[in-house]
């Protein structure tokens, strides 16, 4: 089938099968009728906005996109209740061509649970394909409006933002000798589970109907339906935007209930897990924590009890991993002591699992396991703790080499599994050879190698739908990555129109057809 694809007022191009498809093209112009509706949005013209969105939704480039943004999610190989997943070209041009509004039924969510930290069951909620599109083409219209609309210090699913960021936000809050000495720590029950469902359907800047047929979809667990009355399903695309959209004007609230700059209350907030600092645990107490309760309890949330609590710096408390703690009036940000036993644990399991592997099999296993805790850790004081990870790593590495050959000595076990280069010693292996017959080194990650560098955090005001920060954050990304110079990419695109166009910092976006 030939399909003609337009975006606004912008270009048109025919489209004959999936592979074809000249995704810049595709994106740039889809990015471009996001800028319009966040323009429209700032200058408070909300009726533009609604028909901006409206032709966002119905553009053939933005089912393009949003049927390419499902098929490469982490989820894209997990079907819903229907067992349908995408898998050929041709299936996933005549899904975008089947993303309609009128006629449009969801189905029921297909319910799985994974294991949190405290042990406990979190439920994720798996849509079918058809509903992950249509999830994935009314982010593309919501997102905009949400990010202008969100807090300036809230940074969870939020473009170019990251849990390094709210961190750098708490270090520069409390680092000062005359910075709050009090910290509320907060946390919302049940997030997901209990927003309610009347207060989205009147404030959430989207398509109504197409939402209220998300929020009233129900789930499917052991072959029964459960309907659901409450909060928006975790493992749904939009989800994590309506919850965004949810938690924006917290720091408003916060601010009028406490507007005195004597107080030295600062907001930061990740998802559903915040921290408020304050001068004195009274204003913490009669005044913050008032504000929150009533800001959440108008969106039907409520404050975990066993979980929110008002601690004194000198005490620290953890916030995304990391410990922050003034020592003798030094604020020192470390990997919480959690994570890093919950890291071990981790590792030590996989360890104690793969017994029969092969030794190149294994380190190829361990690698990026190691490499990404250490890189979520390396914009803080950890090298401690990275020494400490690998004195334990090493130990369950040595157990396991030496069950693996139960009647060969100690040395014999070193001199197989393990080398040494120049000054360093005890380096877990596996060498193979090149064609040319030269030995290659496949050796095992040490944290300790990762060097500690202080994290550029974004300014708080900054959105990749206002043109008039892309210069800065041009100068931001350039500095961050250690660019000399911005690269130039393949075709009519440069590396910023790259960034800009194609990735706000989600890692589920690629160029490739």
């Amino acid at each position: 089938m030939t399909v003609k694809a337009q975006a606004g007022a912008g270009a048109s191009l025919t489209y004959t099968e999936w592979k074809a498809i000249h995704w810049p093209t595709v994106i740039v112009q889809v990015r471009r009728l996001q800028l319009r509706i966040a323009k429209a949005f700032r200058e408070g013209r909300h009726n533009k906005v609604k028909a901006l969105q409206w032709i966002l939704t119905h553009s053939f480039f933005s089912k393009l996109l949003a049927v390419k943004r499902v098929v490469q999610n982490r989820g894209a190989k997990t079907p819903g209740v229907d067992g349908i997943i995408w898998k050929t070209p041709e299936e996933k041009f005549s899904a975008a061509l089947s993303l309609k509004r009128k006629g449009y039924q969801t189905q029921p969510l297909r319910r799985v649970y994974i294991p949190k930290k405290n042990g406990k069951l979190r439920p994720i909620s798996m849509p079918v394909m058809a509903c992950r599109a249509q999830q994935a083409l009314h982010l593309l219209a919501l997102e905009p409006v949400s990010e202008m609309a969100a807090d300036q210090n809230a940074y969870g699913f939020r473009p170019l933002r990251s849990t390094a960021d709210a961190i750098e936000k708490c270090f520069k809050a409390l680092v000062q000798k005359a910075s709050a000495h009090y910290i509320l720590e907060g946390d919302i029950k049940n997030c997901f589970c209990e927003i309610s469902h009347e207060w989205l359907l009147e404030k959430a800047p989207m398509d109504k109907e197409v939402l209220r047929k998300w929020l009233a979809a129900g789930y499917l667990e052991k072959g029964q339906f459960y309907p659901t009355e409450r909060g928006t399903p975790q493992g749904g695309l939009a989800s994590a935007t309506l919850l965004v959209v949810t938690l924006s004007g917290l720091e408003t609230a916060v601010r009028n209930a406490v507007p005195s700059l004597k107080d030295k209350v600062h907001v930061c907030a990740y998802a559903d897990d915040f921290v408020i600092t304050g001068a004195s645990k009274e204003v913490l107490a009669n005044k913050v924590k008032p504000a929150v309760a009533a800001f959440l309890q108008e969106r039907g949330l409520t404050l975990s009890e066993e979980k929110t609590r008002i601690t004194h710096i000198d005490e620290g408390f953890d916030f995304l991993g990391m410990n922050v703690r003034k020592y003798n009036g030094k604020l020192i940000i470390r990997p919480a002591k959690s994570s890093i036993k919950r890291f071990l644990t981790d590792m030590r399991a996989i360890i104690k699992k793969q017994r029969t592997i092969k030794t190149e099999d294994f380190i190829r296993l361990l690698n990026p396991k190691i490499q990404g805790w250490v890189n979520y850790h390396r914009h803080v004081c950890a090298k401690r703790a990275f020494g400490y990870v690998d004195h334990h790593l090493f130990e369950a590495i040595w157990h396991w080499a030496r069950r693996r050959h139960p009647k060969k000595n100690a040395q014999w076990v070193k001199d197989k599994y393990y080398r040494s280069d120049q000054t360093r010693q005890w380096i877990f292996h596996s060498k193979t050879k090149d064609k040319e017959g030269k030995p290659i080194y496949h050796d095992l990650i040490k944290a300790m190698d990762t060097p500690i560098k202080r994290h550029l955090k974004i300014r708080a005001e900054t959105t990749p739908y206002n043109p008039a920060h892309h210069e800065y954050i041009k100068q931001w990304y350039a500095k961050r990555t250690g660019m000399q110079k911005p690269k130039r990419s393949k075709g009519w695109l440069s590396w910023w129109d790259l960034l800009l166009n194609i990735n706000f910092g989600q890692k589920d976006w690629v160029i490739e057809g």
